[in-house]
């Protein structure tokens, strides 16, 4: 994981990744192999927004294989600065997510450029089906990104981008397991003729899982929380010529993934079924306009199944749920023009049309759609205008059937040397209430509030930072962040009866959330980097003494990697300390479940030397056994009126081994 700044876009990284350039290099399984991409504004986008100010921090492929990764969240949990995440239950699971102090629902995730974020919820279930085996990289856009990626990126963007491309033939085949009970088939291959490139990859993921509450209930008998998950893909690319390019994919995924309770549960589970087809027209000359225009589809069914036991009757069974159905899809199409016109501007001219159908029978969340427009316009200087500088300006226009809104977006970065920058992005977002939030009847939880108005925020990200002149391989950043935002939209408490579980309502007052993230990486030896980070969140309604809950206050994380250029092995060590992060729960009152360190102790070796075709990784997560809590609950004791406390419980200790052969 790095940072992407313009300091460390030099040399070979630079060719390959900033804009203009023919290639993005990441050696496939390190054989040398040159992964090639195309001159698409709509993949450079995040590192022209790094250099125009934003705080862009990226996992490699090679990151995520060294480490035995099963899903992104792993990936990130671990290596991104800045973001809390907590899996509820292990792999491919819900997920609680803090960018810079945001909830969930703030953030957006993309695959390939493609919204998987739904307007039926604010959580994260669409993230749960993604394999780590399909992935080539992660990039993580932070602070307010709602000018190009639309009205959920108010606190970040998570784009998972799928394997790239390559002129030469090749691939790879992994098996493995873990003692969880799992195990893991995956593979992919590439190559080029002509003028037609192809990537294809195929994957399956299936454990018994581990028991994912602390107490429960005799009336329990599922009690693991186990997982199947078979993905696969295919694009495809033909260069016209060097300038026009066509691109196309198709990404399906099934999956059946089991939710047991602490109490009640025999039998619940989800499952899913999830098609993501996308294609793209890049037009990238060298002369003074170049285009993208991008269409995609976005299925995304489930059948939901619970069957609980009856407490004191053994054999008896109550089906709360069999195979009832939750699901939507988007379509949208996306339209980019970069113009140079002239000197010391560059102009960006977008539109965005997104066409959404959903709805929840488990809910009771009725058929809903919705149908966004969007108008963007950015003005960017180049050096020609100001030496060591860059500067950019612009706003998006919404608009739905029954609302619009205009946000705007200013961001800039100085170089004030070599060793020393200055960068920020500051503006403006709105987030529409979800589905849920609207119009949710569930007995479990908070009821839906049809009067429910949108969110409406004011970010800023400010950050200092460069290089130690004294200290050779040694850079560093501190950033501020803040966001102010208006009718805050939030579940409550509710003495009226209808509402036993709370009601969702606008928050009284603007919220605040600030903070503080420092990050430091040093190169200790040519094969021995350092890098570590601190983040510190105070999110508070006005008034209030109180963090927010599920937003921890304070969030560290650090990786010592070593990884020798000339030889067939490496091994890394990664921590994660979460601060007090607090719940709160139904008869207990407010508690905290946080403040826990949690190590992961990764190892490759290639077994034929530096042929590097025969590849055992390792990766001894929870280390230390550590237990801890993803999240806190309460529930009725069996028979009884009374509850009990329990927790989800994170990963124990696990054992990962992989075994890849690279052709």
């Amino acid at each position: 994981m790095s940072n992407i700044r313009n300091f460390a876009l030099s040399g070979a990284a630079a060719a390959a990744l900033v804009w203009g350039g023919s290639a993005a290099a990441q050696p496939a399984s390190n054989v040398g192999e040159l992964v090639v991409t195309a001159n698409s504004l709509e993949e450079t986008l995040p590192l022209e927004l790094a250099k125009l100010g934003s705080d862009v921090a990226v996992i490699g492929s090679e990151t995520i294989r060294n480490n035995s990764y099963i899903d992104p969240s792993q990936a990130l949990q671990m290596q991104t600065p800045g973001l809390y995440l907590a899996p509820q239950a292990g792999p491919f699971s819900y997920v609680d997510i803090s960018l810079q102090g945001s909830r969930s629902g703030d953030v957006l995730w993309l695959v390939d450029g493609v919204r998987i974020n739904n307007r039926l919820y604010t959580s994260t279930s669409p993230a749960d089906t993604l394999p780590a085996s399909m992935i080539e990289r992660i990039e993580v856009l932070k602070g307010g990104q709602g000018l190009f990626y639309g009205t959920q990126a108010a606190a970040g963007v998570i784009n998972v981008v799928t394997r790239a491309f390559s002129d030469k033939p090749g691939g790879e085949i992994t098996v493995g397991g873990d003692t969880n009970e799992s195990v893991r088939l995956n593979g992919y291959g590439r190559g080029a003729v002509g003028k037609h490139q192809f990537v294809a990859w195929a994957s399956k993921d299936q454990s018994q899982g581990y028991r994912t509450f602390d107490v429960i209930q005799p009336s329990v008998t599922k009690l693991k929380r186990s997982y199947d998950v078979v993905s696969g893909g295919l694009k495809y690319g033909y260069n016209f010529t060097d300038d026009l390019r066509l691109q196309a994919q198709v990404q399906h995924t099934e999956a059946e993934l089991a939710y047991p309770g602490a109490r009640l549960t025999a039998e619940s589970h989800n499952d899913r079924n999830e098609d993501i087809i996308a294609a793209r027209l890049d037009y990238t000359p060298d002369g003074p306009a170049q285009f993208y225009l991008k269409g995609y589809y976005h299925d995304w069914d489930t059948h939901y199944t619970t069957i609980n036991n009856v407490p004191g009757r053994p054999g008896e069974f109550n089906v709360v749920d069999r195979e009832t159905f939750w699901g939507y899809n988007d379509y949208g199409l996306n339209a980019m023009v970069k113009l140079r016109l002239h000197r010391g501007f560059e102009y960006d001219l977008g539109y965005d049309f997104q066409r959404y159908k959903g709805r929840d029978d488990v809910l009771l969340i009725g058929e809903q759609s919705e149908e966004v427009h969007a108008a963007i316009a950015q003005v960017r200087t180049t050096e020609d205008l100001i030496k060591n500088a860059r500067l950019a300006a612009g706003v998006r226009h919404n608009k739905t059937k029954n609302t619009s809104a205009t946000i705007w977006n200013v961001s800039g970065r100085y170089d004030i040397g070599d060793n020393l920058y200055v960068e920020g992005v500051g503006g403006t977002s709105f987030i529409l209430p979800s589905a849920e939030q609207l119009f949710a009847i569930d007995p479990c939880c908070a009821a839906g509030n049809p009067n429910l108005e949108p969110e409406k925020s004011l970010n800023l990200n400010a950050s200092v930072g460069g290089k130690l002149a004294a200290l050779q391989g040694v850079t560093w950043q501190l950033t501020g962040f803040a966001r102010r935002i208006d009718n805050l939209i939030t579940d409550v408490p509710s003495d009226l009866p209808q509402f036993p579980e709370g009601l969702y309502m606008n928050a009284e007052g603007r919220v605040k959330v600030t903070g503080l993230e420092a990050l430091a990486s040093a190169a200790l030896t040519p094969d021995l980097r350092l890098e570590a980070s601190y983040t510190y969140t105070r999110a508070r309604e006005k008034g209030s003494t109180q963090q927010f809950i599920r937003i921890p206050t304070q969030l560290a994380k650090a990786s010592l990697t070593y990884a020798p250029a000339m030889r067939p092995y490496g091994a890394s060590v990664s921590a994660i300390w979460t601060g007090n992060v607090y719940q709160n729960v139904t008869s207990f009152g407010r508690r905290n479940y946080g403040d826990y360190v949690v190590v992961d102790l990764a190892a490759y070796v290639f077994l034929d030397g530096q042929r590097r075709h025969h590849k055992v990784t390792a990766r001894l997560e929870n280390a230390f056994d550590k237990t801890y809590a993803t999240r806190i609950n309460s529930g009725l004791i069996d028979n009884s009126t009374q509850r009990f406390l329990f927790r989800n419980l994170g990963t124990p200790q696990t054992f990962h081994l992989n075994y890849s052969y690279a052709f």
